[in-house]
């Protein structure tokens, strides 16, 4: 289940960081669209993060780093 909140969360982030970038080519210059989708962008990369550490701390997730 965490996982696929993860997996969600990045594909909604890629999915605001495409369309910030098709914004910025295809809009006029007095458009704000592109500083919206960017904001989201910014917005859904912070609640990732902190969703992951609450995730860690209430032991949902674990590291699984290599160690020496």
């Amino acid at each position: 289940m965490s996982r696929l909140i993860i997996i969600l969360f990045l594909i909604a982030i890629v999915g605001s960081l495409f369309s910030g970038m098709y914004f910025m080519v295809h809009d006029k210059s007095s458009s704000k669209r592109n500083v919206k989708a960017l904001s989201i962008r910014i917005g859904l990369s912070l609640l990732l993060f902190i969703l992951l550490i609450i995730m860690y701390f209430a032991g949902i997730i674990k590291p699984n780093g290599v160690t020496p």
